[in-house]
């Protein structure tokens, strides 16, 4: 492992922008750190932190990293497709989007069908012997609470052929237009009370900021739109707190009303302009940085195996609490004196039982050979990923909402108004990714 970091780090061409590989790994180790620390377990049941002690929620302004994660994102796959349009054969753009799809979605869903898979036969297996109470049932329900993310982001691969045109065609138009429609949208769901309306913001608010992505990748958010950025997003998201319905923690909490996070708020908007202005404002000092072997290698080791710790991160940390639980060691109330005592350790096992995790897992995280385009035969090939990337997305949002908890019994959630059960959710996650494999390799 040593040595293939070492060689992929040596091999770096000199045009590869550091800085967004950074960005990826601190926004995934972020989104790591902030679960493990607003666990608050006790031997009568898992809480929230932010909840027992509200005055903490101004944490999920720095902690809540999401936005960074996606902006990234679109920067990726920006440079993706017009990779791969430059290299397809004339008159193949269906075979590109498959093509595209298939090389931006191995990485993602191969060590995520392992996951997925594994913690579905555990969940059966402990159901049938019997089990799944007390901590087992929360943690069968939760561990697959994080795939909404990796639902959030396959839309965003599957969008992203036609918003690059927008973009290409309107630039900050194109933004301005996805971040009008969420502002409409918080509109008619708080002023007119039009019900249902908000589930349109999973769709507008990440898209927009996804689409700055796009801007970072043509070099359009330079140090000055940057500042404007991160200052216009922070005085926008403070008043809208402070002034609006929108409530201060920027993460989703037990019991409230309205959430920014499910569905995104304006809020949550103008929180991912401010994080995308600031992470932008770093990125001289950061690549002066990156430029250092040993901090490069780091990085590099680190994106190898970060989607892996994501997956594992929350099956680690229940396992440290099963662990304590089992051995009766004491679990003092949270945000005790006690309770702050323990975090570094918490922590540390919690890491180290991810680092095994991920030394099990890594392998599948390994990126594939890669994809070329299709000749022009290919026809029928863009649609087929469509569809598949269409079944991974409703799956992949149908488990992080039903869990594994109450398989036997068929325990369903809703997902846009149709029920969905564990099974038939693994079963459209594996079925789309399948179609997505088939398109990505299709020849005529």
């Amino acid at each position: 492992m040593g040595s293939s970091v070492r060689e992929l780090a040596g091999a770096t061409p000199a045009s590869r922008d550091r800085y967004v590989d950074l960005l990826r790994v601190g926004s995934l180790g972020a989104v790591v750190l902030g679960h493990w620390l607003m666990a608050a377990v006790t031997p009568d049941g898992v809480g929230n932190l932010l909840a027992v002690v509200p005055a903490l929620q101004p944490l999920t302004w720095l902690l809540q990293v999401m936005p960074v994660f996606f902006f990234v994102g679109g920067f990726s796959h920006a440079l993706s497709y017009r990779s791969l349009l430059r290299k397809r054969p004339e008159g193949s753009e269906d075979s590109v989007y498959s093509a595209f799809l298939r090389v931006r979605l191995q990485r993602l869903l191969r060590p995520t069908m392992v996951f997925v898979l594994v913690w579905g036969a555990a969940a059966l297996l402990v159901q049938l012997l019997g089990g799944g109470g007390g901590l087992t049932g929360v943690t069968l329900r939760m561990v697959t609470q994080p795939l909404w993310f990796i639902g959030i982001y396959l839309a965003m691969v599957a969008f992203t052929p036609p918003l690059l045109r927008l973009h290409e065609r309107y630039g900050w138009g194109a933004f301005a237009g996805l971040a009008g429609a969420a502002v409409a949208v918080d509109v008619l769901r708080f002023a007119a009370g039009v019900p249902y309306v908000e589930f349109l913001n999973f769709a507008f608010v990440w898209l927009a900021v996804h689409q700055l992505g796009f801007l970072r990748a043509d070099g359009r958010i330079r140090l000055r739109r940057a500042a404007l950025l991160a200052g216009g997003g922070l005085v926008t998201a403070a008043a809208l707190v402070a002034l609006g319905p929108y409530p201060l923690s920027m993460v989703g909490m037990p019991g409230e009303k309205v959430s920014n996070m499910a569905p995104p708020t304006l809020a949550l908007l103008a929180h991912g302009l401010w994080l995308v202005g600031a992470v932008e404002l770093l990125r001289a000092p950061a690549a002066r940085l990156l430029e250092r072997p040993r901090v490069w290698r780091t990085v590099v080791a680190a994106n190898g195996v970060a989607m892996t710790a994501f997956l594992w991160h929350l099956t680690a940390m229940f396992g440290v609490y099963g662990a304590l639980l089992a051995l009766d060691a004491d679990l003092p109330e949270p945000a005790s004196a006690a309770w702050w005592t323990q975090v570094p350790l918490r922590l540390a096992l919690a890491a180290a039982l991810t680092a095994a995790l991920v030394a099990a897992f890594r392998t599948f995280e390994r990126p594939a050979a890669p994809t070329s385009p299709g000749t022009p035969g290919a026809s029928g090939a863009g649609p087929l990923a469509a569809l598949g990337a269409t079944l991974c997305l409703l799956g992949v949002l149908g488990l992080s909402m039903v869990g594994f908890g109450g398989l036997l019994d068929g325990r369903t959630a809703l997902l846009i108004a149709i029920p969905v059960s564990a099974p038939a959710a693994v079963a459209m996650t594996l079925g789309g990714w399948l179609l997505v494999e088939r398109a990505g390799r299709r020849t005529p």
